[in-house]
């Protein structure tokens, strides 16, 4: 990987690159949104912790409502059509254990991005979500691929 073309996405932000690239994460219960639009060969990744903004405060990228709406707008701000874009999802494991449904973050964030992309028509072309572990992804914005490695949580004694 070249480290010269290469932009570590941390949590609430998101990223987009006209020019070939790699973009990666580290992911638990969030969701990593990657954007690929073939036809332009350029994508934009999303790395979101919580389903839905409220309304209430500020409107961040931490939210999936918010950050694929502005990753869809940034990938448009670039020449990209929505009609061309692509979707991978990664990401939403279960990564803290609760015995309460309202706390599967993992699974609402997975659900809200499903949702947010059928809404825009936007197809979702592979995942690899939800489970009991981690993800660390390498998104190459140029071809679309991603690579993917499990990261199992470390026992805290």
């Amino acid at each position: 990987m070249n480290q010269e073309n290469s932009h570590f996405l941390y949590p609430a932000a998101l990223y987009v690159s006209p020019k070939p690239g790699f973009i990666h994460t580290i992911l638990g219960s969030c969701v990593a949104v990657c954007l690929y639009d073939p036809v332009r060969q350029m994508g934009g990744m999303a790395h979101y912790m919580l389903p839905l903004w409220n309304g209430e405060g500020l409107a961040s990228p931490k939210y999936g409502n918010i950050a694929i709406e502005r990753l869809i707008q940034k990938m448009e701000s670039y020449g990209s059509q929505r009609s061309q874009m692509k979707a991978k999802l990664f990401g939403g494991g279960e990564v803290i254990q609760t015995q309460t449904d309202y706390f599967y973050i993992g699974r609402r964030n997975i659900n809200t991005a499903y949702e947010l992309l059928g809404d825009y028509r936007i197809p979702v072309v592979g995942s690899s979500t939800g489970g009991k572990y981690g993800r660390k992804i390498i998104f190459d914005t140029y071809s679309g691929k991603v690579r993917q490695r499990y990261v199992r949580r470390m026992d805290v004694p």
